[in-house]
């Protein structure tokens, strides 16, 4: 148990550098963003003339190296092991995909739009609420296997529920969005929305898994796993970075004029987060699931695929809209906030069957 405390309060050293420190990389970027749409406002003005079909082709491509990384991890096959122990893989998809995304529109609607509503425009505030959808849309994919190893998780399991969760955004996340962008008097073209989800789920996904099988094929998975993904994994975080940075560069008249909105936003994502963890961490307790799997899988639904949530929000509504904001928000209180509950998870594990 005395170590299980000690990695908790160290947690962040199962991390590399990039990932322990996401959220003062997001600040920086977002000081870097700022500065370079006042000191060089052409940049933001000659990005703009680069889309197609309202998609930001160097954005897209920024996207498509963030994301193709997470899809060349998955390992398809695993799902077949998921007859073994179904009641982890059961609460995670059905917190995932039948509870999440309607309890961040709930709460993200009544702050944004009744709590905030002195302090945000109408028109803005509905902008941030679609970009919280955004973010409830879309369980972690990548960042949850960090979660699962910094709480000892069961690696092969996660790696199960993340795999099926992937195959379920394919049909799932679209028809979502646009239910609750719907209900929300926010109207968005059905053509966009499925656009995006096939520049940033179909083809980063079919590329990762048809990369996975001709490499593990010709140099065996441990080449794969040890030296390809190594040497993968800098790409990632390198392609984040510069993204919000250009998106900022978009933003910086929206954060100068109402800086406190980054503050409001976050309000919503933190009380979401905690929320979704505690449901499906408290459900795990209930049904006897093993820790090792409970963990990870109430991580997963509590941590967002912020990536895919980036990249949808600045396709439907622009690289200088606000739902783009408040995915980046997201990304911003994430690490710090899912620290903590890995250390709650750490310090709660002896609750849970051996």
């Amino acid at each position: 148990m005395s170590q299980n405390i000690e990695a908790a309060s160290t947690a962040s050293e199962g991390m590399d550098l990039f990932g322990r420190y996401l959220s003062v990389w997001v600040a920086l970027a977002i000081i870097a963003g700022v500065a370079l749409g006042q000191l060089a406002p052409g940049v933001p003005e000659a990005m703009s003339r680069f889309e197609y079909a309202q998609v930001s082709i160097p954005i897209a491509i920024l996207i498509w190296a963030m994301i193709f990384p997470m899809m060349a991890q998955i390992d398809f096959s695993a799902i077949v092991d998921v007859r073994k122990e179904p009641k982890g893989l059961a609460i995670t998809t059905v917190v995932n995909w039948l509870i999440k995304p309607f309890t961040m529109f709930a709460i993200a609607w009544f702050f944004l739009m009744v709590v905030f509503k002195p302090f945000i425009a109408p028109d803005l505030a509905s902008e941030y609420l679609a970009g919280a959808i955004l973010l409830g849309a879309a369980p972690c994919t990548a960042m949850v296997f960090v979660w699962s190893y910094l709480t000892k998780g069961d690696a092969a399991y996660t790696l199960v529920q993340v795999s099926l969760n992937d195959i379920i955004m394919l049909f799932a996340f679209a028809p979502i969005v646009v239910f609750l962008l719907g209900i929300s008097d926010i109207q968005v073209p059905w053509d966009t929305v499925i656009l995006s989800v096939v520049l940033y789920i179909v083809i980063p996904l079919a590329a990762g898994y048809l990369t996975r099988r001709t490499l593990i094929a010709r140099r065996g998975e441990q080449w794969y796993d040890e030296v390809f993904m190594k040497r993968l994994g800098p790409i990632t975080p390198a392609a984040l970075i510069v993204t919000l940075v250009l998106l900022f560069a978009f933003q910086g008249e929206v954060i100068l004029e109402n800086p406190l909105h980054i503050a409001l936003i976050a309000v919503p994502l933190i009380i979401q987060t905690v929320l979704i963890f505690f449901i499906a961490y408290g459900w795990s307790r209930l049904w006897n699931v093993r820790h090792c799997i409970a963990a990870p899988g109430a991580m997963i639904g509590a941590s967002n695929f912020f990536e895919l949530a980036v990249a949808a929000a600045i396709a439907l509504f622009g690289l200088q809209s606000g739902a783009a904001l408040a995915t980046v928000v997201g990304v911003l209180v994430e690490v710090p906030l899912m620290l903590v509950l890995v250390r709650i998870a750490n310090n709660t594990r002896d609750k849970f069957p051996a």
